[in-house]
């Protein structure tokens, strides 16, 4: 069996056992945790952050958890709104002025955090979206491709640099530094969005499904018999300098399990996380304010978007290409999370939801 390193609380020996299970069966490297109450519960990793299995995975391995990133993005936002700096309702123009070309004054922002303006698709190069400035002012420019808040299509990349140039616009500091100061730097949590050069050795590259290169590449094609206009994301451009550089707040965020988890906890705990109040509890239960409930027109499938978070029943939270995963269990104040550096193909979130379940006979176990 693949060694673990790390702790866990007796209650949830399945944990580590299913992460174990993950390696022995071809997965490279990984990490899982589980938070209760903002305290570890789970913190354990294993198996390698190299494609050659040569570098083992460290406590302090960072990897990109790629759409997971999205919920911290939400956060922020979320974080603004509680403050009365943000208004989820206020057209996006408010905070934007720009923004209202093209047919685009009807925009709520609560469109942009529940993947229903309209604007679901990249349509510029690649290398646009290392440029903060080309990128959103493209977005600025396109028109909706739907009427805003009468459909959902997943805004895969652009939802980001929707949200984060909101953000922007409030305080006059970028996303990833908004996050850096306001979040991650109050909890003390290893996540970041624009990862310095100094981190670089930390990172654990990902590693494309068996049998593929990174030229492996995102799917971006539109359901429902709409042409995909996406520019398709390669697991080379992940992988690269460019983008760990870069702040794409929709899918470049580094960090490991440990950290997604303490963050998360804000909103499992009401706001507070070990003594640090990022926002009230209704400011958190506005995450789980149903936006749309139906078919998602890109996903091709059924899906429930609060504000900045997928719902799921009475849990909520988001997952990433290639298979990490965050659930937030706001009934039982825990979170789960789980990163990794290894595609997989298909039903990547699989792996994520095994782990998931695995920790649900400890959250019972401590409600006992």
């Amino acid at each position: 069996m693949a060694d673990i390193q790390g702790s866990y609380d007796d209650l949830f020996v399945a944990v580590p056992r299913a992460l174990a299970e993950l390696l022995d069966g071809g997965d490279v490297g990984g990490s899982v945790a589980v938070f209760v109450d903002g305290e570890p519960v789970v913190d354990v990793w294993g198996g390698f952050a190299d494609a050659g299995r040569t570098v083992p995975w460290e406590r302090d391995t960072l990897v990109n958890v790629y759409s997971v990133t999205k919920t911290m993005t939400a956060l922020c936002a979320l974080v603004l709104a509680d403050r009365g700096a943000l208004d989820p309702d206020a057209p996006v123009a408010r905070y934007w002025p720009e923004f209202a070309a093209a047919g685009k004054d009807g925009v709520l922002v609560r469109h942009l955090l529940s993947h229903t303006a309209g604007l679901p698709d990249w349509e510029g190069p690649v290398e646009e979206l290392y440029g903060w400035e080309a990128a959103t002012a493209r977005l600025a420019a396109q028109a909706p491709r739907w009427e805003p808040g009468s459909a959902a299509g997943y805004h895969s990349l652009t939802q980001g640099f929707l949200v984060g140039e909101v953000v922007r616009r409030i305080t006059g500091r970028s996303v990833g530094a908004f996050f850096a100061d306001e979040v991650a730097g109050p909890l003390g949590a290893d996540f970041h969005i624009g990862l310095a050069a100094e981190h670089d050795r930390r990172v654990a590259l990902t590693v494309p499904p068996p049998g593929l290169d990174e030229e492996y590449t995102a799917g971006s094609a539109a359901a429902d018999g709409e042409a995909g206009t996406g520019t398709a994301i390669r697991v080379r451009d992940g992988n690269s300098v460019a983008w760990r550089r870069a702040q794409i707040p929709a899918a470049s965020g580094f960090g490991n399990a440990r950290s997604v988890a303490l963050v998360q906890s804000a909103m499992a705990c009401s706001g507070t996380v070990r003594g640090t109040r990022l926002l009230s509890p209704a400011g958190c239960e506005r995450a789980w304010q149903e936006q749309f409930s139906g078919d998602d027109r890109v996903l091709g499938m059924p899906a429930r978007y609060g504000l900045g978070y997928g719902l799921f029943g009475t849990t909520y939270g988001w997952g990433g290409w290639g298979g990490s995963l965050v659930m937030i269990e706001p009934e039982a104040r825990a979170v789960v999370a789980y990163v990794t550096n290894q595609m997989r193909e298909p039903a990547a979130g699989q792996r994520g939801l095994e782990l998931v379940m695995s920790a649900y006979d400890g959250l019972l176990g401590l409600r006992a």
